[in-house]
């Protein structure tokens, strides 16, 4: 018999936020499954599995979850945190460009869900966390294609808690706001935030938020914990967490 009492399988394992997460459940005792298109490197949790595949193509996604069949017999949480965000206008942006963040960003919400549905089945149950973003009700020049698939993560949680409840399966989204990882930083560069380099503008873009601070990815990854967590969280489903240091708590016109 496995040691382990809970099994969860996580998206976008490699980045900021989805590596902090892998480790939070793993120090809560929890099996982990990585997928992540980028390698993990050293220090996966042990006794874990980690599949490099890219989640935006329907085939890999098949496979990864064949693998994850494999692996486990069971799921009792899936954490859907991948993303591509493309910083561009939108007279810019190619539908090529446009399908691809839709690809990675929200259909593959939607297929993990469908395909992790037999392995909720077989645990009686679980919860499903999908990782949105503030840009999903408050958003800014250059990001439209990253915000509607954002937006599109928080209608489809909805529909997902609707159609899971009567499976016992829990589905919430954490709305992140700005949060120190490698993707904010190169979206830095888009200009919306005044500085001549990168820690100029993380200390102005911290004023804007009532914190005063950028979010760190290990404060990210309590909240996911938060959510996947039946003793924790067991009379939460189709609900959207905001976590922004109070960013979206002010009005843009003061």
């Amino acid at each position: 018999m496995s040691k382990y009492r809970r099994v969860m399988l996580i998206t976008g394992a490699a980045g900021g936020i989805g590596r902090a997460t892998v480790q939070v459940f793993s120090d809560h005792g929890w099996q982990v499954i990585g997928v992540d298109r980028a390698p993990f490197g050293d220090n996966f949790p042990e006794g874990g599995l980690f599949i490099q595949s890219d989640i935006s193509a329907p085939d890999s996604m098949t496979a990864i979850f064949e693998q994850a069949h494999g692996f486990t017999e069971k799921l009792d949480a899936l954490v859907n945190n991948a993303a591509l965000q493309i910083a561009k206008p939108i007279l810019e942006t190619s539908v090529e460009e446009w399908d691809a963040v839709m690809a990675s960003n929200l259909r593959s919400v939607f297929l993990s869900a469908k395909l992790a549905y037999p392995l909720f089945k077989a645990a009686g149950g679980g919860a499903i966390v999908n990782v949105s973003s503030v840009h999903a009700v408050q958003t800014s020049a250059d990001i439209a294609a990253y915000a509607a698939s954002k937006g599109g993560i928080l209608a489809l949680t909805r529909a997902m808690a609707i159609e899971f409840a009567q499976d016992n399966i829990r589905v919430n989204a954490i709305l992140p706001g700005a949060v120190d990882t490698p993707m904010l930083r190169a979206g830095l560069g888009r200009g919306h935030v005044a500085g001549d380099d990168i820690h100029t503008r993380l200390e102005n873009l911290a004023r804007k938020t009532v914190s005063g601070k950028v979010g760190k990815p290990e404060e990210i990854a309590h909240a996911i914990y938060f959510l996947a967590d039946d003793e924790q969280s067991s009379f939460m489903t189709g609900q959207a967490m905001i976590v922004d240091g109070g960013a979206t708590a002010r009005l843009s016109t003061e």
